[in-house]
């Protein structure tokens, strides 16, 4: 429109002017030039909208406390205009419902209906750049749904393992039958850190460790120890899994694609009752267990080929890096589970005291 104008103010307006414009928005000439009349008339440029109902803050706090269910928002709308002969007109039941899809996002329907979770599950999160080989690990604990059995008894564990970003390849994974401690997290990353199989030949000093807020992650003998070795460790916000996609992804691909597999998997289906299919199957030993996950870890480093890397394997993608790789040496590493407690010790010719007991070197 303020070209048709500023084409009519100068005289220099023509039919093939609207015909051009009409054709182009795909509308009738007529229209064009009603639009044309209008804005002559009273300056308007946009169409003016026809008042409808909208989501007011009310209806949103009503639409929250009856858990997003438009019919009983309405019904109390109803009550209070009968009850109050001043109160704003109720629209229709189907007004309100169009509204409700008109001015709320599917993220905020469906967290006024379910919650937190349910609104952030329509939330939009962007990409990390790509990066390099060692430039950024995640590390993370999964609790296996998996029963084996440790000396007899039967139990769950867990596993502390560690992922490149950029290559998707696992670095340092360690088992234990029993909730995680630092001492878990230290052997990981001494596994990670060493190149050993089956992890090799990924591995190295990684520049920098993405964890989510986990006390033995983020623990003082951690920190130090990486911290010895000029290595960040990163604390992420709590309940934000998609700031570490990448260990998100294997915690559950290592479900989905090995764990539901096994004997004893606690997430099996279930028969009518909510009865086992196979309540008496025999567990995995747990020496068995870990040998069947270390020997998944080398089928996805070396075998896996993740949509990510462009039919590579986690193993092809790190060689195919030429970033180069920084090493620690043995001696370094000799220490680096061990926790100092800050005292310093003397060497007698007992050897050195520590609770009660004296310690010697090899002779």
């Amino acid at each position: 429109m303020p070209r048709l104008l500023d084409l009519d103010s100068r005289g220099e307006l023509s039919a093939a002017h609207v015909r051009l414009v009409a054709k182009a928005l795909g509308k009738s000439e007529r229209t064009v030039w009603r639009w044309l009349a209008a804005a002559r008339e009273d300056h308007r440029l946009a169409r003016v909208e026809a008042p409808h109902f909208t989501v007011t803050t009310e209806v949103r706090r009503l639409l929250a406390l009856w858990g997003g269910n438009a019919s009983r928002v309405h019904a109390e709308l109803v009550q209070r205009a009968a009850d109050d002969p001043n109160a704003p007109a109720v629209p229709s039941l189907s007004t309100l419902h169009r509204a409700i899809r008109r001015d709320l996002t599917r993220g905020e329907r469906a967290g006024l209906k379910s919650g937190e979770a349910a609104r952030r599950a329509h939330d939009v999160f962007g990409q990390r750049p790509p990066t390099h080989r060692n430039a950024v690990w995640e590390g993370d604990h999964k609790h296996v749904p998996v029963e084996v059995d440790v000396e007899g008894e039967l139990a769950t564990p867990w596993v502390t393992w560690f992922i490149d970003c950029a290559t998707k390849a696992i670095t340092g994974a360690a088992v234990t039958a029993h909730a995680p401690s630092r001492d878990a997290v230290l052997a990981s990353l001494r596994i990670a850190i060493t190149r050993s199989e089956p992890f090799g030949p990924v591995g190295g000093l990684p520049g920098q460790i993405r964890v989510d807020r986990g006390k033995e992650f983020l623990c003082a003998t951690v920190t130090a120890a990486m911290g010895a070795l000029a290595v960040p460790v990163t604390d992420l916000p709590a309940y934000t899994p998609h700031l570490k996609g990448s260990i998100e992804a294997l915690n559950d691909a290592v479900e989905e694609m090995f764990l539901v597999s096994l004997p004893r998997y606690t997430g099996r289906q279930k028969l009518t009752g909510g009865r086992l299919a196979d309540p008496d199957a025999p567990p995995l030993t747990y020496e068995a267990f870990v040998g069947l996950l270390l020997d998944w870890v080398t089928w996805w480093n070396t075998r896996h080929h993740p949509s990510a890397l462009n039919g590579k394997t986690p193993v092809e993608a790190w060689q195919a890096d030429a970033t180069p790789l920084t090493d620690v040496s043995p001696g370094q590493l000799a220490t680096f589970a061990l926790e100092d407690d800050g005292r310093t010790y003397t060497i007698s010719t007992s050897g050195v005291r520590w609770r009660r007991r004296d310690y010697l070197a090899p002779g």
